[in-house]
């Protein structure tokens, strides 16, 4: 019985721990200015970008947003989006930076 309670408890972490991104933000933050900036505000506290895109914040608080679908968005290319040919690594500390802007 311990052990079916037990593996219950793993079982409902393992989706909340799948959420948590694993890269390094600082890394992601030098990632960002490279490529994003040139469409992005990607500071916190900095204002839109002059042709609308939206802020990295503003897509950090997005309900939406989760290190799995950053993921998957940064990984697809779109229409306006260039292809950022970012390796798996650099695309989680990407992640990481964007959703380190959150506000607590």
């Amino acid at each position: 019985m311990r052990w079916m309670i037990l593996a219950l408890t793993l079982g409902l972490a393992l989706p909340a721990a799948a959420q948590d991104p694993l890269g390094d933000p600082v890394s992601g933050a030098r990632i960002a200015e490279r490529w994003c900036t040139g469409c992005h505000a990607v500071g916190p506290t900095r204002g839109p970008a002059t042709d609308g895109a939206p802020t990295l914040r503003s897509i950090a608080e997005m309900p939406s947003t989760t290190a799995m679908s950053l993921n998957v968005f940064l990984r697809t290319p779109h229409g306006r989006m260039p292809d950022l040919s970012l390796t798996r690594d650099e695309t989680d500390d990407l992640v990481a930076y964007i959703l380190g802007l959150r506000s607590r």
